[in-house]
């Protein structure tokens, strides 16, 4: 059975950008306002999709670019079914887009630190949004982005309105970040791991500055939302909720489809007509994301290893998004000579935009090489399959070790230790055929399978995620 939050109702037409539709003065009105990075504003487009289902007009807040880029990456649902989101394309100054750097110290996408920097401005507009509604509603309800919570904090001066803060991070590194900050108390030792992967190597002095400014107005907000489900992270759900006290947290993922509607009267993407022709759990699906940028040496290590390996893959070879996705110029990577042709048949390169959920949800996909994002580590626990991962920055390290040690549902392909080193083929081909071809990579897609089952049992009617959802829709509409 398929839960009420995961149908797709149709809703009555609405108007891009048009905040003056009538308001009843009984009704709540959800202002969302996420933060500038796909990841982010995926997350926070399947949470305002969920929460039209209950009938509470949406507000989705950002610039016009980055608003672009989270509808035409819609994946999973009929994208008519947002079009009744309001959509509030709010300008920022001018900021530079540059290309992704390979040969940068560390992974993390600093090229886009500019965009992040310009989403600051959008606290003016977003103020006198939030002040044009609440005049109309009984209560205005603000759910921003945990890095988006300078940008709302004039909510604090309106009578009727409430900040809820989301996270798009595991409940996991949640935890562990406020334990260290709290100096390490005591808890029951099975949810520590034994190691944990300093944050060194995952952030830049300057974005670490940035989530500072931001995480010092979350003292105002009413409670906190997470894109995880207890079914996944339950001791770690209960273990942030004893340390903060009387804050609120709703576990309210996964946020992402869990059933894929199916595209009518539309060509089909050429990664599904492929994997159509494949053996049931035979192919292992490459992709590391929106933010990683590989050098030409990493690519060509990957690709001799992906052959070796002599097993079916998708992979896909993009470059990272830059701040501004639409702005022209991309770098396209080289592969080893004649490698597309000498794989024909066993490998399929995509160089655009993947459906991953889709790709994921296929029966013929027994595996998944991630950098480990949140996105991609939910994507692929509700759908029930294992992970080969290599953490590139941010949280990725510590999903990881979620992944791998505490959930048992994959591997690691490159310890975070050597971080710095480029990771051979012979380390790609070892771990390629470790999850697809071994005893132990059946066993752990037996786990991902049964832990995604339990995840969509409580997310049933009268499961308890769905209950969960239900007490944060009453907890705004009360």
């Amino acid at each position: 059975m398929i839960s009420s939050r995961q149908s797709s109702p149709m809703y009555r037409e609405s108007h891009k950008n048009d905040s003056s539709n009538v308001i009843h003065q009984s009704q709540v009105v959800v202002v969302v306002v996420p933060f500038p990075a796909q990841g982010h504003l995926n997350q926070l487009l399947h949470l305002s999709r969920l929460i039209l289902a209950h009938n509470i007009p949406v507000h989705y807040v950002g610039t016009a670019t980055h608003n672009r880029q989270a509808t035409v990456r819609v994946q999973g649902w009929d994208p008519k079914s947002i079009s009744n989101i309001h959509f509030h394309d709010f300008k920022v100054p001018p900021f530079v887009t540059p290309l992704p750097n390979p040969n940068a110290e560390t992974k993390f996408p600093s090229h886009l630190l500019p965009s992040f920097e310009a989403s600051t401005h959008l606290r003016k507009p977003v103020a006198a949004l939030l002040r044009s509604l609440s005049s109309a509603a009984r209560r205005v309800i603000v759910i921003h982005d945990s890095l988006m919570a300078s940008v709302v904090q004039d909510a604090t001066e309106i009578a009727n309105a409430e900040n809820y803060t989301f996270h798009s991070v595991s409940a996991f590194t949640m935890f562990l970040y406020l334990w260290e900050g709290m100096g390490k108390p005591s808890v029951e030792s099975a949810h520590i791991p034994k190691e944990v992967p300093s944050l060194e190597g995952c952030f830049p002095t300057q974005f670490l500055d940035f989530i500072a400014s931001q995480y010092i107005f979350h003292k105002s907000n009413k409670g906190f939302i997470y894109n995880t489900n207890r079914a996944v992270e339950g001791p770690y759900m209960e273990l942030i909720e004893r340390m903060t006290g009387a804050k609120r947290h709703w576990a309210l993922g996964p946020l992402n489809p869990l059933t894929i509607e199916k595209k009518r009267n539309k060509t089909r993407h050429l990664s599904l007509e492929w994997l159509d022709k494949q053996k049931p759990k035979s192919v292992i699906y490459v992709s590391f994301g929106t933010t990683t940028v590989f050098t030409e040496e990493q690519i060509k290590q990957i690709a001799i290893g992906m052959e070796r390996s002599e097993q079916k893959f998708i992979w896909v070879l993009r470059e990272a998004d830059k701040g501004d996705i639409f702005n022209g110029e991309v770098r396209t990577a080289e592969l080893p000579k004649a490698f597309e042709e000498r794989t024909e048949g066993t490998g399929l390169v995509v160089r655009n935009w993947a459906p991953q959920l889709e790709i994921l949800s296929h029966p013929s996909t027994g595996g998944f090489m991630s950098h480990c994002g949140w996105n991609s580590s939910m994507e692929s626990i509700s759908m029930g399959v294992p992970i080969a991962a290599w953490p590139m920055h941010s949280d990725q390290p510590r999903n990881t070790v979620l992944m791998t040690e505490v959930l048992k549902v994959g591997l690691v392909v490159k310890d975070w230790a050597r971080r710095d080193e480029i990771v051979t083929a012979s380390d790609i081909e070892k771990a390629v055929r470790r999850l697809m071809t071994t005893k132990e990579g059946d066993e752990m897609r037996k786990r991902a399978i049964n832990l995604k089952n339990a995840v969509r049992w409580s997310m049933d009617e009268g499961g308890a995620s769905g209950l969960e959802m239900d007490t944060f829709i009453a907890q705004i509409t009360r």
